[in-house]
């Protein structure tokens, strides 16, 4: 993997952006939520998948790009990160005029970059829904968090999320804790400062997510399906979650419901795209083909 990175991290003052068209605005008729994160070149992870998720959960998508990936079902050749003024230019250009109800956090990439994340969580309206996809290492195990960053989303981003949803790798990873259960990491990624952790299962035995918000444990279970196809899976299941969020649901609500869409993702998946690791499908593309074809 090639990888343009830059330097130390940077300071932005933290000025809230108000609506730059001088009027009053017009109340929403839809849920809009934006995804801070990287673009997936081949469709199936990352921006990509956020953007389905979010039109499969009838929301508007947003986006604000942290990093190109040269990406395919088999692999990542190549990594470039967005400038971190260009980062904070895009969510300030969505808040400017569109507003933002909720928020997805996936790839960040370098310590820069989540200093320039840090300063737009900050521009937020007050309690806007932030969902934290703690982004470190793709399906096919090209490295997405530099190891240099890892303190800086610890320290910076987790403790401004609403929800934070690890996978048991990246739970292990945030926490140190190498061995351990998803209860005991569910308690422990929340001692970092999330409101709410959701470990999710897709690499437990059992497809079992767990939920804790600091009082309460709730196991979720699902469904597996191996015979699916699973690229794009977390960022389905956070941006999901995100979306209903934005929707008015609770943190549980929520996460039942971007479990149920993330497993139907799967077990719908295409397969048949690419060599490698099929992507989700979030939007029924394979039923809609069919159903065209029979036409």
């Amino acid at each position: 993997m090639s990888c343009a990175c830059p330097g130390e991290a940077a300071s932005w003052p933290a000025t809230r952006v108000t609506n730059k068209l001088g009027a009053v605005a017009r109340p929403a008729t839809i849920a809009r939520v934006l995804s801070i994160a990287g673009s997936d070149s081949g469709g199936g992870a990352g921006i990509q998948a956020d953007l389905k998720a979010f039109a499969a959960c009838g929301v508007h998508g947003m986006t604000a790009i942290t990093a190109l990936t040269a990406q395919n079902t088999v692999g990542v050749s190549a990594v470039e990160s967005v400038s971190p003024e260009m980062v904070l230019a895009q969510v300030r250009a969505v808040l400017a005029d569109i507003g933002v109800d909720a928020v997805k956090v996936g790839m960040l990439g370098t310590a820069a970059t989540i200093e320039a994340v840090r300063v737009a969580l900050g521009e937020l309206e007050p309690d806007t829904p932030v969902v934290v996809d703690p982004v470190m290492v793709a399906e096919s195990g090209a490295e997405l968090l530099a190891p240099s960053a890892r303190a800086a989303l610890i320290e910076k981003i987790l403790p401004l999320a609403s929800v934070a949803t690890p996978n048991l790798p990246e739970a292990r990873a945030l926490t140190g804790l190498a061995n351990a259960e998803a209860d005991t990491l569910a308690r422990a990624v929340h001692a970092l400062g999330p409101s709410v952790v959701v470990v999710t299962g897709g690499h437990r035995e059992q497809a079992i997510d767990v939920f804790y918000d600091g009082e309460t444990l709730v196991e979720l279970p699902g469904e597996r399906y191996p015979a699916g196809a699973g690229h794009g899976s977390g960022c389905t299941h956070s941006s999901a979650l995100a979306a209903h969020l934005a929707r008015g649901l609770s943190p549980l609500e929520a996460a039942r419901r971007a479990k149920e869409i993330a497993a139907a993702a799967v077990r719908d998946g295409l397969s048949g795209i690419g060599a490698g690791a099929g992507p989700v499908d979030a939007l029924g593309l394979l039923r809609r083909a069919r159903h065209a074809d029979r036409a």
